[in-house]
């Protein structure tokens, strides 16, 4: 074994993969995973763990591992994540703790998310679950949104004692796990569902169909049901668009919209109750995560998928994962591209997407080359459908409806890194605060905002 190279792990074939919307990514098994994590270094000042926004013991749980201890490997994480099994498919760990690894260096770093799907996958199958509090502090915390952060802020109050309860709006619980990334990336029933109810073993309970700032208010849950303090983890699910031409035609629709019907609503059966349109040529505007899922699930629905993005490949802001497995599959990239307007039939559907050619230019605000248009470069693509993936902002409904909750100008809750709001006994987290970000630092953002909470309202006694 080459101890300076990754065990490689076993995918789907992309011919076979590009078809189906079962999980690409097969994981390790137990030989692969103790092979894998003998390569650790078990370093003195791990970087790892600095590299990861909720400080797991990466060392300690991978040293486990290798003492074929699941169980122990299982413990050291969840004193820091909630969501392994979640997390060790989704997070972008290239840029976080694998960019860190020592062993990385000089040679390949530690597949630690990998491993931490291991240890999920395999505790989950032998029946380890976390542990709930045996006592209660007799006090009551709401959280709004069952997604990310949401869970890991109930699942660390839950453990220090209160008694929580999650108000989530849609019919089912888990945010953007559920609505927003593919079966084929995050399985539902064997990962999503199974995590969340790890989080009610420890107590907490989940109300869904509960839009707050309609079913409820902030004000009447604090006021009238005697919440000592309110968590608002409520996701950003309000989707942005170019506001180009054509863009109200019929074949258009967000990325939320359609991984949403996809996803939560099960649309890519045959059998589902609420399909969506299948288009034969679709085109992805975006070059995120959310775009890759969105470009990846039209190909499974039997579209011809090409991905239209501004910048070029090394200013793509998804994972390099994802572009590759996309890149498998044969989704074409149109690069240095951007849309002008969207070309409408006589029938009211979209017929094609008017393009031009884009050069980078100086470095803007985010610190990428600002996309420059080529005069006189435009050109068409042909299709049917059009997908905009450009990211998403917070609903306003739950500013609007609180008393003395800030938001700046991009519809975000103003809140420290604590996750205190300007309305004493309410805190915020994740996207609703950040705008649309990752799942990790989403979980990051709650557990920080449950300490805050703990210290609160121990000092208000």
């Amino acid at each position: 074994m080459d101890m300076m190279k990754k065990v490689p792990v076993r995918e789907q074939d992309p011919k076979v993969r590009a078809a189906n919307f079962d999980e690409v990514c097969l994981g390790y098994n137990k030989e692969e995973a103790e092979a894998e994590a003998s390569r650790c270094l078990q370093c003195k000042n791990p970087q790892c763990v600095q590299g990861c926004p909720v400080s797991i013991n990466i060392p300690g749980f991978i040293a486990k591992i290798k003492e074929h201890d699941i169980p122990g490997a299982y413990e050291v994480i969840g004193q820091s994540s909630t969501l392994p099994a979640v997390c060790g498919r989704v997070c972008p760990q290239e840029t976080q703790c694998e960019g860190k690894c020592i062993r990385g260096i000089k040679g390949e770093a530690i597949s630690i998310g990998k491993l931490e799907r291991y240890v999920a996958d395999t505790a989950r199958l032998m029946g380890v679950r976390p542990e709930a509090p045996e006592e209660k502090n007799g006090k009551k915390v709401a959280v709004i949104g069952a997604g990310p952060s949401g869970l890991a802020c109930a699942s660390d109050l839950a453990k220090l004692g209160y008694e929580v309860t999650i108000f989530e709006a849609l019919h089912k619980a888990g945010g953007v796990l559920s609505y927003g990334i593919p079966e084929f990336r995050l399985p539902k029933e064997k990962v999503v569902d199974k995590e969340i109810d790890n989080v009610k073993s420890l107590g907490v309970r989940i109300e869904t169909d509960c839009i707050i700032g309609k079913s409820v208010t902030i004000d009447e849950l604090m006021d009238k049901e005697g919440y000592d303090a309110v968590f608002i983890g409520s996701g950003a699910g309000l989707p942005r668009f170019m506001n180009i031409p054509g863009e109200q035609a019929m074949g258009v629709f967000s990325a939320n919209e359609y991984l949403t019907r996809s996803n939560l609503m099960h649309a890519y059966r045959e059998d589902a109750r609420t399909p969506i349109y299948r288009g034969k040529k679709t085109v992805v505007v975006g070059g995120g995560n959310v775009a890759m899922d969105a470009a990846r699930t039209a190909l499974r629905l039997g579209a011809e998928t090409t991905i239209v993005y501004r910048r070029s490949e090394a200013e793509l802001p998804a994972r390099k994962e994802e572009v590759h497995h996309a890149k498998e599959e044969e989704i074409q990239f149109h690069l240095l591209t951007n849309p002008v307007e969207i070309l409408v039939g006589e029938d009211g559907w979209v017929k094609g997407i008017r393009c031009i050619r884009m050069e980078l230019g100086e470095p803007d605000a985010s610190g990428r080359r600002r996309p420059i248009e080529i005069p006189g470069s435009e050109f068409v693509i042909d299709c049917d459908s059009v997908i905009m993936a450009l990211g998403t902002s917070p609903n306003p409904l739950i500013s609007r409806t609180t008393e003395g909750l800030e938001t700046n100008r991009k519809g975000c809750l103003v809140a420290d890194e604590k996750g205190t709001t300007t309305r004493p006994g309410v805190f915020a987290g994740g996207d609703a605060v950040t705008g649309a970000a990752t799942v990790i630092l989403a979980m990051g953002a709650g557990r920080r905002a449950a300490a805050a909470i703990d210290e609160y309202l121990k000092n208000r006694n």
